[in-house]
């Protein structure tokens, strides 16, 4: 996995949990701002880990002859994923479940969005094979 491995992203968390238990006992709010700190440099480290692993790919892609664009909405379909997956744990750890499940509502319905051009490409393959 790159520069980083498993075991540091690991470790990472772990200590940045068990220093938010014992904030939160004193300082429930700075314990949110936190594990939100600490949840961002995890995506961080993962996003620098597995850009070696985007740019094989978009070689992979190029010699395959296949549209890049594609394979952009595929990224940023996974990162609206991520990035409502981390919003909403960050609401649910402030105790706001319902504003969570909007969130996560609000990420699935803009993936719908991104992949719509995709479904119409491939609509439209279709009709031209059937012709």
């Amino acid at each position: 996995m790159g520069g980083v491995s498993i075991a540091v992203i690991t470790a990472f968390g772990l200590i940045a949990a068990f220093l938010a238990v014992i904030l939160h006992q004193y300082k429930p709010e700075y314990a949110m701002l936190l594990a939100a700190g600490a949840g961002c440099g995890i995506l961080f480290l993962l996003l620098s880990a597995f850009s070696p692993a985007i740019e094989q790919l978009q070689a992979l892609l190029g010699r395959a002859g296949l549209s890049m664009a594609y394979f952009k909405i595929l990224l940023k379909g996974l990162g609206i994923c991520y990035l409502s997956q981390f919003a909403g744990d960050l609401c649910r750890d402030a105790g706001q479940t319902s504003l969570a499940g909007k969130v996560e509502l609000a990420g699935k319905l803009s993936v719908v969005l991104l992949a719509l051009p995709v479904a119409m490409d491939i609509t439209e393959w279709i009709f031209t094979l059937l012709e």
